[in-house]
């Protein structure tokens, strides 16, 4: 249980992501104070590293999707169960090819605010 009245996304996979982008940009902001490309470089390239950490670990069940989780899976050190399958509207989800597999074939469609079935063929399509 974690110890917040809200889910505000406390996670394993963020917080390791939150410090190593935070060693990324302390090592940018140093080259820039010592005028340094190379520490720059490695700046951005550390937060390129940590970005892929924060999505593999997002993937492995360290992160979690959008919207509220079930209320024993607020702690930071619990695994997400739902992640293997995918979440739904996860940009990290789609770029790794997860897409989460609904009742029937159905998929959950939104046009214009509105939320309506439609057939998982052709559910990707735009009005």
């Amino acid at each position: 249980m974690s110890a917040h009245q809200y889910d505000h996304g406390h996670t394993f996979a963020g917080w390791v992501g939150c410090a190593i982008g935070s060693v990324a940009a302390g090592v940018a902001g140093a080259g820039v104070v010592v005028v340094s490309g190379l520490l720059i470089a490695g700046g951005m390239a550390i937060g390129v590293v940590a970005l892929l950490v924060t999505w593999a670990l997002h993937l492995s069940g360290w992160g979690k999707g959008p919207g509220l989780r079930p209320r024993e899976e607020w702690g930071w050190r619990v695994r997400d169960s739902s992640a293997p399958g995918g979440h739904d509207e996860c940009l990290g989800c789609r770029l790794a090819g997860r897409r989460p597999v609904h009742a029937a074939g159905v998929v959950p469609v939104r046009a214009g605010g509105e939320t309506e079935a439609a057939a998982a063929v052709g559910a990707d399509s735009v009005r």
